[in-house]
């Protein structure tokens, strides 16, 4: 879960299937694709993902295939998230509740399997399913040894950096949550409030209208699919990036949406 600078990061927050609008961030980040349909940083910058790729937006399918061929050639990473862990389940067949905007990633993979066939689809199915299955709960990002941020996708406590369990799959998936209100929505602590140390931590996962830095923590989830925006944060430039949603794909607003709209 250890992963080297490089020539330098493009973070991105919680893409919801909205693939047009990754599409327009990777043009104005840079990346050009090459012969092979690899999206590729001149720079030789590349992309890490804080999960939730898929699920709510309209095009889940397209978003995995990304990163599941941008993984595959060491071009990108995406991390463990709440949604990824229901879409893996549901992929390896478990009973799992399709709800919340996972329902409509089974609806692509039946319009994927009439124009594909079975055989095409369940090998895919399976790949993504290891895909899924396989990202790490978080990342540490260094620098010639030294450790510089650490992405998750909810958040994640500093005792859990570097370790991994199931407890703390849990924690990176979910943030930190004290049941359930009278609407059924979770109720979030602040973990941020516990954080020290001069690591940056990185999060996604619950919605903010723009960036939020508390105590050298930073959420990039600026709700895409809720009609807000995609954000990139550029590392170790410490640059946003941003680009507007084309809809608001998730038929929620006024209160019910979590960033106002």
């Amino acid at each position: 879960m250890r992963i080297e600078l490089g020539f330098g990061l493009d973070i991105i927050g919680d893409i919801h299937a909205c693939f047009e609008e990754f599409m327009t961030l990777l043009d104005k980040l840079g990346y050009q694709k090459n012969r092979e349909g690899l999206y590729i940083h001149p720079e030789g910058r590349k992309i890490l993902s804080l999960g939730d790729v898929m699920s709510r937006g309209p095009q889940s399918i397209e978003c995995m295939l990304f990163f599941l061929r941008h993984v595959e050639a060491g071009q990108a990473y995406m991390i463990d998230s709440n949604h990824g862990w229901k879409i893996a389940r549901w992929l390896e067949g478990r009973k799992v509740q399709l709800k919340h905007g996972d329902e409509n990633v089974q609806k692509e993979f039946k319009n994927y399997e009439l124009k594909h066939g079975k055989k095409e689809t369940l090998n895919l199915k399976a790949r993504l399913k290891t895909l899924l299955m396989d990202a790490p709960s978080h990342y540490i990002v260094s620098n010639e040894g030294e450790d510089l941020v650490v992405c998750a996708h909810a958040g994640i406590k500093d005792e859990y950096i570097g370790n991994e369990n199931s407890r703390i799959k849990d924690f990176c998936r979910y943030g930190d949550v004290a049941g359930m209100d009278e609407k059924g929505k979770p109720i979030r602590r602040d973990w941020f409030k516990e954080h020290k140390g001069d690591l940056l931590i990185l999060w996604g996962h619950d919605p903010k209208p723009e960036p939020l830095l508390i105590n050298n923590t930073l959420n990039i989830d600026q709700g895409v699919v809720f009609g807000g925006k995609l954000t990139c944060f550029r590392f170790p430039e410490r640059e946003f990036v941003f680009v507007e949603a084309l809809e608001n794909y998730s038929g929620k607003t006024g209160a019910d949406n979590p960033i106002g709209k």
